[in-house]
């Protein structure tokens, strides 16, 4: 059985100790409405230095011919070469509320097989939403976060060099699509609980009190809130009055793994029932030595490889740790770390604590 080195387990087993702590619904919520729209197109970045597309790229040498025949140059798609040419696709992310001439980010990938972006100029690219309508024009440098180095078999690859951002390099042309609240603001929960939507309701309902009401969580995920009268007309500061209010988040106990890297994250609330956890490991070892044969002087045999195979078997003792009532993680933590256990032997345990019901908490594999 493999073990992980000890100071690597050090680094890799993680324990947060997490405590409700009242958090501001602005980090909590968002308004129904208000969101991001996503923008795609298709452009072409040229002023590569020959590591464009290649010839067998077809659709990038028609774009260039159309954009040459826009531009009053008559050209045959399969007499250009297009080595400092690279076809891309740019996406972009549209704010809520934008309006015409704001500047905004956007990223070119390469579709095609060109090698690298890098000194590439993007053309006029139109960027449009999921409803086919443009919002965005993009045009610009790329900037590429990567670069390659050296020719032929030798070369050296440094991050992505076949994806580039363009800073403030697209900009907006139509308003964004958004929804403003009127008479009924919608709080949307980032992550659905019952209890949490009930506090941010009583929340609302406290600070800015009336006769009646004003918010109500309708489930899980919802709550609606009513602007009293004397808000009506001054909306976006209700919102960000609501906004500003503070809760303390409710959630659910839950130890999240990553076994690939042997982290495990687990809260202060995680409670285990009283519990005898045996813990022992059987090491078979394997190993294989060749040795030479050589034959006796002037005889008509042949040198052989002859392997030589030992086994050795070592069983260890058998660790016992018992826990009481109630107890709580960092007992949990340091009982299993006292006894020796790796990060993935750690991973193992809390799955059989669960399956036994011994661990009052969700366990999410990630």
């Amino acid at each position: 059985m493999n073990r992980l080195p000890g100071v690597f387990l050090l680094s890799c087993l993680s324990v947060a100790i997490a405590s409700a702590a009242p958090a501001r619904l602005k980090d909590l919520v968002s308004i129904e409405g208000v969101r991001d729209n996503q923008l795609v197109g298709y452009g072409v970045v040229v002023g590569l230095a020959g590591t464009g597309d290649k010839q067998t790229t077809i659709f990038t040498t028609q774009s260039l011919a159309n954009i040459l025949e826009r531009m009053g140059v008559s050209v045959a798609a399969g007499s250009i070469r297009i080595a400092n040419v690279a076809s891309v696709v740019v996406t972009a992310t549209l704010p809520p509320f934008a309006q015409p001439g704001t500047k905004i980010d956007a990223t070119a990938s390469a579709i095609g097989d060109a090698k690298n972006l890098q000194g590439g100029i993007l053309l006029m690219t139109s960027l449009r939403g999921a409803n086919g309508q443009t919002y965005a024009v993009a045009q610009g440098p790329v900037v590429t976060g990567g670069f390659v180095a050296g020719r032929g078999s030798t070369t050296q690859t440094v991050n992505h060099p076949t994806v580039g951002r363009l800073p403030e390099g697209a900009t907006i042309e139509r308003a964004a699509p958004s929804v403003e609240p009127s008479s009924t603001v919608r709080l949307q929960l980032r992550s659905a609980d019952f209890a949490t939507s009930s506090r941010i309701a009583e929340a609302i309902n406290k600070h800015f009190g009336g006769a009646a009401p004003l918010a109500r969580a309708e489930n899980s995920a919802v709550v609606s809130v009513q602007p009293p009268a004397e808000w009506k007309d001054r909306i976006t500061e209700f919102i960000a009055g609501v906004e500003d209010l503070t809760v303390e988040v409710d959630h659910s106990a839950r130890i999240v793994i990553n076994e690939r890297t042997g982290t495990i994250v687990m809260g202060n609330d995680v409670r285990v029932s009283p519990v005898a956890i045996l813990h022992g490991n059987l090491t078979v070892e394997i190993q294989t030595t060749l040795n030479v044969s050589q034959p006796n002087a002037l005889s008509s045999g042949t040198t052989q490889v002859v392997p030589e195979e030992k086994v050795t078997a070592k069983d260890e003792p058998t660790h016992n740790v018992v826990l009481k009532e109630g107890a709580t993680v960092e007992e949990l933590v340091r009982a299993l770390t006292a006894i020796g256990s790796s990060a993935r032997d750690i991973v193992a345990i809390l799955q059989n604590l669960r399956a036994a019901n011994a661990l009052n908490a969700d366990i999410e594999v990630i």
